[in-house]
């Protein structure tokens, strides 16, 4: 069957009728054998028509072989439409005719033509596409609220910024206060995510949409600039991990938060889980007020990337240095095993590549022996890093002081520059200007290496080395549970053999 369609917006003296359409198409038709499609009253600007979706419907059916219409223009004015139609088309085998064009898809020139058609169609998408991208960065990077789930502890308000309206966030008192006790227990070194948990169950402290706290989503809060009050510690933070930073460092001051978005214009749905990839992330000063000091938020941050929690995954209930121990030949985990006797019983690991026969394996290798080289090696570990810590952090100190007092003589000269601005001439301004500009940049550059020496030194204390060792002197009166979270701060995992452990450290 052959489709006849003809379309007329609204009536014109000099626009050609939709009978006087069909009739010119007719011509197309040299068996007679079609059917009429027509649309009166519909603008071409979209393919929203009720005869043309009838007809559509019934080249997806099969019963349409072919499409003869007057000109182009009445099937769209569209060339993107245009182009998704001749696809419809072209999967369904239907040959489409244009009478007064002469464009005809059953010919190389019409088929060529379609071509044509569909390739200006997908230059115009990419345009489209790069005009919105070029846009999306250009809002986000002035701070506009660009969409998404708002975080907890806000809600959207609308606001004009620059002159164009937009939204920012404003907080809600109740979560702002449970959010502030989460940055303050995860801030302390020996508080893990589980035990914040566990205190918001025990007091019966939910969110205020009524759904318990999870790890997972406390992971996600503790990464986001969005709750910090952003300062030059937060500025030289984010700069040192290799984080683009929008605004100037003279802006951070302790007032706003910050939006953190992806370089993937994108990725950016996903933002919020990939916070930790800071060279790939770009730091905005937002128009709303911080909440959380940016001490505990850093704090929070250095602790995070520090410590690795532990696995939801199934944990062996048979020693508290489950899940750490590979064969050290193949590289496959050890397997627990136990042979019990008349009167005794011994436990012990073996390469679990072993009974596959991938591995010649590493032998019986006893549970005790493995904990009890272990846990001496952890003992000397913990003393060796205290003794270091007390080491390290005079000089640390030290050169902090010296550098701080570097920055306090160059801000005294910057003053000393300013207080003659009044009376001096345009040239000699001009060249006080560049010497402020560069003591500046040598400020922040000493501030950046403050920063750094400051990280070292929280570093170190954000390892408890003297509650780890209260830990060990009871050992065997803490809990599996809590033995397994130490040697999850502490160890990558230990490679076995029959004659040698050898321990791969975290710290």
């Amino acid at each position: 069957m052959i489709a006849i369609y003809a379309r007329q917006s609204v009536f014109k003296d000099d626009s050609i009728s939709i009978e006087s359409q069909i009739e010119q198409c007719k011509h197309e038709v040299i068996d007679g054998n079609y059917i009429v499609y027509d649309d009166k009253g519909y603008s071409g600007k979209n393919i929203e028509r009720p005869k043309f979706r009838e007809m559509l419907n019934d080249i997806r059916a099969g019963k349409i072989s072919k499409v003869v219409c007057y000109k182009l223009d009445r099937i769209s004015r569209s060339i993107l439409d245009f182009a998704e139609i001749m696809e419809v088309f072209s999967e369904h085998n239907v040959e489409f005719v244009s009478v007064n064009e002469k464009f005809d898809t059953s010919t190389p020139v019409g088929r060529a033509m379609l071509n044509i058609c569909i390739v200006f169609a997908q230059l115009e998408r990419e345009t489209i596409q790069q005009r919105v991208i070029d846009a999306y960065v250009s809002r986000s990077r002035a701070g506009f609220y660009m969409g998404g789930r708002v975080p907890y502890g806000f809600k959207r308000v609308p606001i004009t910024l620059n002159g164009k309206k937009t939204s920012q966030y404003e907080p809600i008192p109740e979560e702002v206060r449970q959010l502030k006790i989460i940055f303050e227990m995860y801030s302390q070194p020996n508080t893990s995510l589980a035990d914040i948990v566990r205190y918001f169950k025990e007091k019966g402290i939910k969110k205020t949409r009524g759904v318990e706290w999870s790890t997972s989503r406390l992971t996600e809060i503790l990464r986001n600039p969005i709750y910090v009050k952003a300062d030059m510690d937060i500025y030289n933070f984010y700069q040192s991990r290799g984080t683009e930073i929008v605004n100037d460092a003279s802006s951070f001051i302790g007032i706003n938060g910050c939006y953190l978005y992806t370089k993937n214009v994108a990725n950016n749905a996903g933002s919020g889980k990939n916070m930790s990839q800071y060279e790939n992330m770009v730091l905005v000063l937002a128009p709303h007020k911080g909440i959380i000091d940016s001490d505990t938020f850093i704090r929070c941050r250095l602790k995070a990337e520090q410590n690795v929690q532990i696995p939801n995954g199934r944990r062996s209930h048979t020693t508290w240095v489950s899940g750490k121990l590979k064969c050290i030949k193949c590289g496959y985990a050890m397997r627990y095993n136990k042979w019990t006797g008349k009167s005794t019983y011994n436990e012990y690991y073996i390469c679990s590549a072993a009974s596959a026969k991938k591995c010649d394996g590493v032998g019986a290798v006893h549970k005790d022996k493995i904990e009890s080289i272990v846990l001496s090696a952890m003992e000397e570990k913990i003393k060796s890093l205290r003794i270091e810590q007390q080491q390290q952090d005079n000089p640390h100190q030290a050169q902090i002081n010296k550098l701080k007092a570097e920055i306090a003589e160059k801000n005294k000269q910057i003053d000393n520059i300013l207080k003659n601005f009044a009376f001096a001439s345009q040239a000699v301004i001009k060249r006080m200007n560049v010497e402020v500009d560069k003591l500046t940049e040598e400020i922040a550059n000493l501030n950046r290496q403050i920063y750094k020496l400051e990280a070292v030194k929280n570093n170190q204390k954000q390892l408890d080395t003297d509650a780890i060792e209260t830990i060990f002197k009871m050992w065997d009166k803490v809990s599996k549970e809590d033995k397994q979270k130490i040697v999850d701060i502490l160890i990558t995992k230990v490679l076995v053999s029959k004659e040698k452990i050898e321990i791969i450290w975290k710290i």
